[in-house]
């Protein structure tokens, strides 16, 4: 969200907001994007630390991974640079969590699917035990000698 960005950035929210408006070939709508009145309330409504927007008169920018990326390239300020390269860091490493997560589920399909084969072959031989157990034994033959 714009506020919170401007905090991070030790700017104020206006400035930041500016800033886009002014450069605005560099924030296309993938990158940024202003909340409508029905998610502003929706917002806050959900999260407490929204509630300083309840009142707002000016609908809230709500930035994408590349757009607080290309914030780097508008505002100059020394915090706000080291504050990009921090953000972008924490967004990468977030990427890597979600691709491990993504690595894992698939695993955990694969293995699913040999439990799933697995079960099967058990049921088979199960049922042709039970074949065998289940079968008519023939006239028991007496043990031993017996005179014709």
């Amino acid at each position: 969200m714009d506020r919170d960005l401007a905090r991070l950035y030790g700017v104020e929210t206006k400035y930041l907001n500016r800033q886009v408006r002014r450069n605005h070939k560099r924030f296309p709508e993938e990158f940024v994007f202003q909340l409508s009145k029905k998610e502003t309330e929706e917002l806050v409504t959900n999260w407490h630390r929204f509630s300083s927007l309840k009142h707002s008169s000016v609908l809230p920018m709500a930035f994408t991974e590349h757009g607080v990326g290309m914030l780097a390239g508008v505002l100059n300020s020394e915090q706000a640079i080291k504050m990009s390269v921090k953000i972008i860091k924490e967004f990468v490493r977030l990427r890597r969590l979600v691709h491990a997560h993504k690595e894992l589920s698939r695993r955990l399909g694969q293995l699913e699917q040999k439990i799933v084969s697995h079960d099967e072959s058990i049921v088979e031989l199960l049922e042709a035990m039970h074949l065998i157990i289940d079968e008519p034994l023939g006239a028991k033959r007496r043990i031993g000698f017996t005179p014709d």
